[in-house]
């Protein structure tokens, strides 16, 4: 295809060659073509509405024909966006409990007995069994998701830190039933309702609260008890995890109990069996996107079916260009619909398990816990078939058929019809095979040891079962403070994981140590930056800290999802020293934010009292209320800050700034 570019000069060469060689359009030749974006779009000022429009404000047309101004239309653009960022994680929660709650009425082995009981004395729940306390966890969370918006959700002041239920609270923060919030806002920003933009974006805190106390948080700590808890370790990641000779099934979304039983089926022996009657070594799950970080989290809770993770978001398309996959299994966002002219392409099937991420030419299996093995079995069973098309269309076994065709065709009459047909077959398929010099690009993708398994859990059990030596070091400037990179990649922000990888090795240079959480990890342990050796990368106290500890200067927290873990990490911290979260020596940066998802968890981080940084600026600048309210007004409401940025370097330097005047402030 004319035109084609490599992806990622700067993080992953390899994985740009790989593109280079799939003869199909891919995001990133899509991004060229979308380079000029519309200017009304980007400052959030179009309003499509109601019939009168499309209205484009600008200085010449300050209004709609309704009258509203580019401060409404910019924020009620920006709630709707903030509303369904939460709708997606409160859908996750909602099922998670759900599970939870189905598992406990079958008495289903929970993996996570450990997590349950923690889970049990946060919430204030006790039980006369282990499934009776599950039962009730998932009741407790699934009456507060439901309750009316005038109604204050319970679990958050359990949940959140003390001080900051106490500031919401006093702010008029504290959120309602979190489904009747998202109701609530939709309808609130309709046509000729709500036009009063700081009321709205006081609404978009509301939503972030709700998004994390309960998509974030409470969902890691129930998954935690269904799927079992992370520990800490070395694993391969990248394409490398990729073995040809398996049947594979790459995963893709953000809801793991939905994995489960099919982790399990697949490690049976029932199921090697038949892969080996079809000449495989096993079938595996390969980890892309956010679920594949949360199998590679647990992998030592979970059994040998999961080989690993391969890659975030944009790399998915790379993965199913390798023509090592022989199923795509989908349940939810970030399965990106630029993977299915690969899969019909490489006749790759796909199914999707919950509706809301069904793709055009997937089929739909309807995920219910009732019907979970023989889900299992039908997933195995499509897997294995296609992995029987997939093994005679592999080079070693392309040529070796070419050589038998070429023998069959010197024992033909010289010249028949037959002859001159299998001629031009022959000539047609050479042309287009490169044998002997086609690289296989897998095994030099991604890294060996990346750091897994990184929790609020196996952190402080890291550190000898409290957080008083990180803390130390923070106190002695050995480590000058912690910043969150975390969120999504996308193609816009100077290409994928760019500005994401860039950013961290700046901060690491500074001795800030770096945690992640979503497609981020995706790009930064590809790349290295998670493997002990990139301390070689950090500046001299940051390094001696890694090195002495064995540890890389980024640490994996997994999934987007497990952003509500660090702030589980950040108020420990803050009530170890006795402060309010945004008082530390903390900052978040969403470099390469790409979602409606980062839009909410973005608003959490805000509302916990954070400075955010992000890389490209939010649909709202053409709203001066928003600029404001976001960027000057913020500090008095929760004491968090947006800083948009879209240099590395003076965003490196400005969250440093941020991180030295918490400093001087708590006088350290």
């Amino acid at each position: 295809m004319a035109d084609k570019q490599i992806i990622c000069p700067d993080a992953d060469q390899v994985l740009g060659q790989f593109i280079e060689g799939l003869d199909v359009e891919t995001s990133h030749h899509r991004m060229i073509q979308q380079e000029n974006k519309c200017g009304y779009g980007l400052s959030g000022v179009c309003c499509r509405l109601c019939s009168n429009g499309p209205c484009r404000i600008s200085p010449a047309r300050p209004k709609g024909v309704c009258g509203a101004d580019a401060d409404t239309i910019a924020v009620r653009n920006f709630l709707r966006s903030v509303a369904a960022g939460s709708g997606c994680y409160i859908h996750v929660v909602e099922n998670a409990a759900r599970q939870l709650k189905k598992a406990a009425k079958d008495r289903v082995p929970l993996k996570g007995i450990p997590a349950l009981d923690r889970l049990c004395r946060l919430l204030g729940v006790s039980g006369f069994s282990d499934w009776d306390k599950a039962s009730k966890v998932s009741d407790a969370v699934l009456a507060d998701l439901r309750r009316p918006v005038d109604e204050k959700m319970e679990l958050v002041e359990k949940v959140a830190y003390p001080l900051r239920t106490e500031a919401w609270k006093k702010t008029g923060l504290m959120p309602g039933g979190a489904k009747d919030e998202i109701f609530n806002a939709l309808v609130k920003t309709s046509t000729n309702l709500n036009s009063d933009p700081v009321d709205m974006l006081l609404q978009c805190l509301r939503l972030g609260i709700s998004t994390g106390v309960y998509g974030l948080v409470l969902t890691n700590l129930i998954n935690d008890v269904l799927m079992g808890e992370g520990e800490i370790g070395f694993e391969p990641v990248g394409l490398r995890v990729v073995d040809p000779d398996c049947v594979n099934i790459m995963i893709t979304g953000h809801q793991h109990a939905f994995f489960g039983d099919l982790q399990e089926y697949l490690s049976s022996e029932e199921v090697k069996s038949l892969a080996a009657a079809q000449g495989a070594k096993g079938v595996k799950i390969v980890g892309c996107t956010c679920v594949g970080q949360d199998f590679q989290l647990r992998k030592a809770a979970g059994s040998d079916a999961f080989c690993g993770h391969a890659g975030n978001n944009y790399t998915s398309e790379a993965v199913l260009a390798t023509g090592c996959i022989d199923l795509v299994l989908s349940e939810f966002n970030c399965t990106i619909p630029g993977i299915e002219p690969i899969c019909e392409e490489l006749g790759i099937p796909q199914i999707c398990l919950d509706d809301v991420a069904k793709k055009a030419n997937a089929e739909y299996m309807s995920y219910s816990y009732e019907d979970r093995q023989q889900i299992s079995r039908a997933v195995a069973e499509k897997a294995l078939e296609s992995f029987g098309r997939r093994k005679i269309s592999m080079p070693g076994d392309v040529q070796k058929l070419f050589v038998q065709l070429s023998d069959a065709l010197g024992k033909m009459a010289a010249g028949s019809q037959e002859a001159r047909a299998l001629e031009s077959v022959l000539a047609e398929a050479a042309a287009k095979q490169d044998w002997g010099t086609r690289k296989n690009p897998l095994a030099a993708h991604g890294y060996g040891n990346a750091i897994t398994g990184v929790t609020e859990v196996t952190l402080k059990k890291f550190l000898g079962g409290s957080y008083g030596p990180l803390i130390d070091l923070i106190k002695a400037g050995k480590i000058k403070g912690i910043a969150g990179v975390v969120g999504c990649s996308n193609l816009r922000a100077k290409g994928h994981d760019v500005f994401t990888v860039e950013l961290t090795k700046e901060l690491i240079k500074k001795d800030i140590l770096v945690l992640s959480a979503g497609c981020t990890c995706g790009g930064l342990e590809n790349c290295g930056l998670m493997s002990p050796e990139a301390a070689a990368l950090a500046g001299d106290n940051l390094r001696e800290v890694c090195e002495s500890l064995e540890i890389p200067p980024v640490l994996n927290f997994g999934p987007c999802l497990a952003i509500g873990r660090m702030e589980l990490v950040a108020g420990e911290i803050a009530k170890d020293l006795g402060i309010d979260i945004p008082q530390l020596p903390i900052v978040i940066s969403a470099p390469q934010w790409l979602e409606e998802q980062a839009l909410a968890d973005g608003a959490f981080a805000l509302a916990l009292g954070f400075t955010v940084h992000l890389g490209l600026a939010p649909f709202v600048t053409g709203s001066l209320v928003a600029l404001s309210v976001l960027t000057e007004k913020m500090p008095e409401i929760t004491g968090g800050r947006l800083m948009v940025d879209t240099d590395v370097s003076s965003s490196a330097e400005a969250l440093e700034a941020v991180i030295l005047e918490k400093r001087q402030s708590l006088g350290l």
